[in-house]
């Protein structure tokens, strides 16, 4: 692992918005949508995923699919859940305004930004997740105000990458329990950075999204991956080595 930060061709640090301006954007080609049955059952096996692995332990995190567009309809985990026991009977199918159409209890603390990041990218679901490594990561180079991660092969899981030279730059807001407040800070981070996959909420967690809900997950797998990278090899803004 100390090879890692050391080898050049591994890069770990920060770069600016003009450095990343001429990296295409995440391909937004719509897909067909799940209908709400399968789309529940899959939120619920992708959950009970996330908490065997360790990305959604407790009841944290949050899990969203768009089932249609005109209206819109999302279907979504509700809050305070625990994700290693979700079952279909707790999805709520949610409108664009985050009201209950389909099911009892509240929608997820982070409803305001599943809906952002779907309005702002024309995502298909969106995936949110707590892992001690993301975490970590995010405390690490918030002050920077984000990562940057660049010359892992891993890299080209990601939606319209295709090189390992790839630089993603993935940004860090702070925290807040006001959902209006991270709400903005969230639409901020989207609108600096157009060809970001995801933003990291300061000591929270990570939101990444993709065309569907296999894209989303394929995502959070592969960030999950590079996080637990950056995090035990310990390399930051600081001390990685120069390009």
């Amino acid at each position: 692992l100390e090879s890692v930060a050391q080898n050049p061709w591994y890069q770990i640090s920060c770069y600016s918005p003009l450095e990343l301006s001429s990296m295409s954007e995440p391909s937004r080609t719509p897909v067909s949508l799940l209908p709400p049955t399968l789309a529940a059952l899959r939120l619920v096996e992708i959950g009970r995923e996330f908490h065997r692995r360790g990305w959604a332990l407790g009841t944290s995190g949050n899990l969203s699919v768009v089932t249609g567009r005109a209206p819109l309809r999302l279907a979504i985990t509700p809050r305070g859940a625990d994700k290693g026991s979700l079952s279909a009977e707790q999805i709520l199918t949610i409108d664009g305004d985050g009201a209950v159409k389909e099911g009892s209890g509240r929608p997820s603390d982070e409803t305001r930004l599943h809906l952002r990041v779907i309005g702002e990218r024309q995502a298909g679901a969106v995936l949110h997740t707590h892992s001690v490594w993301n975490t970590l990561v995010s405390e690490r180079h918030a002050e920077r105000g984000g990562l940057t991660l660049s010359g892992f092969e891993m890299l080209k899981g990601l939606s319209g990458v295709t090189t390992h030279e790839h630089a993603e730059l993935v940004p860090i807001v702070e925290n807040s329990q006001e959902e209006e407040i991270l709400a903005l800070r969230f639409g901020e981070a989207l609108a600096a950075h157009p060809s970001c996959h995801a933003v990291l909420i300061r000591g929270h967690g990570l939101t990444t999204w993709g065309r569907d809900l296999e894209e989303a997950r394929r995502h959070v797998e592969v960030l999950e991956f590079l996080f637990e990278v950056a995090g035990r090899s310990g390399a930051g803004p600081v001390d990685a080595p120069g390009r």
